[in-house]
């Protein structure tokens, strides 16, 4: 985690400086779908980026989903908790549809690479399942402001667990969609 964090430390000191640069900051919240096991569960979270005047940006992006694992049936469910954490660093690519000041609405695509961590615990404390992985992310939104730094921001990503990084680039089993809509501050 101290190697993500020093990352984001280095892109942002590395970022141009530009009087028509944008930084964002958007909480949210949303639900995931298509999940392992067919249910659809309630995600919240946060990013944090940067959009030049141009169309490429990035964002660091950090979300919870509890409950993740958990089945419907709760007569017959053995998992006492269980949650997925997604902490994701992106290129964004966004049409500067309105300009940059004031308002206006920008579409844009994403797309990165990050962890993936998830835990899964019983009731009964007979196992306890805990597991950091690679993954990606693709997805593609909007945002509008409505002033110079007030808007919403709203997409759909889907993520994906890498198998085994370091021995190839397969996918692994862990897989789900995203939707997200916030309100973000930009300065």
């Amino acid at each position: 985690m101290k190697k993500w964090v020093f990352v984001a430390a280095l892109a942002i000191a590395l970022s141009p400086s530009s009087a028509r640069a944008d930084w964002l900051l958007t909480p949210n919240l949303g639900t995931t779908f298509a999940t392992p096991n067919g249910r659809e569960h309630f995600t919240y979270g946060v990013g944090l980026g940067w959009m030049g005047d141009g169309i490429l940006g990035w964002e660091a992006d950090l979300s919870y989903t509890p409950e993740f694992f958990e089945g419907n049936d709760q007569q017959f469910d053995f998992i006492d908790g269980s949650n997925v954490v997604s902490a994701m660093f992106n290129v964004i690519a966004g049409v500067p549809l309105g300009g940059q000041f004031g308002p206006g609405f920008r579409p844009y695509f994403t797309g990165g690479i990050g962890m993936l961590q998830s835990e899964i615990q019983n009731e009964d404390d007979l196992f306890d399942v805990d597991s950091t992985d690679w993954g990606f992310n693709l997805g593609a939104g909007a945002m509008g402001f409505m002033t110079d730094t007030v808007g919403f921001r709203g997409d759909i990503r889907y993520i994906r667990a890498f198998q085994d990084l370091e021995a190839d680039f397969d996918v692994g089993d862990l897989d789900y969609w995203r939707a997200t809509a916030g309100l973000t501050f930009r300065w």
